[in-house]
């Protein structure tokens, strides 16, 4: 494991150990936690990117995608039930 040096504003410095204190833990492990959630964060956040774009792609290459309408019944549904199918892909291009 190597060592690094992080320099931080006071204030920030005495919320983090405020913060560590609440939780029980060392400021240390506070901040190791937290650089742990921004960078899974960040990769979470580029995967979604990522398969966006990539239906972005197969929608305008083959003409399909799914009626707004239709996402939004399935996503209450979801938030609802939990299992629900997804909606079916329909033509958008005339």
């Amino acid at each position: 494991m190597s060592t690094t040096s992080l320099k931080l504003p006071d204030e920030l410095k005495k919320r983090a150990a405020n913060a560590a204190q609440e939780l029980g833990i060392s400021p240390h492990a506070f901040m190791v936690d937290a650089i742990r959630q921004a960078s899974h964060a960040v990769e979470q956040r580029a995967t979604f990117v990522a398969q966006a774009r990539q239906a972005r792609t197969e929608m305008l290459e083959n003409g399909e995608g799914h009626p707004a309408e239709e996402v939004r019944t399935y996503l209450r549904q979801r938030l609802q039930d939990g299992q629900v199918g997804r909606p079916a892909k329909k033509p958008w291009r005339e």
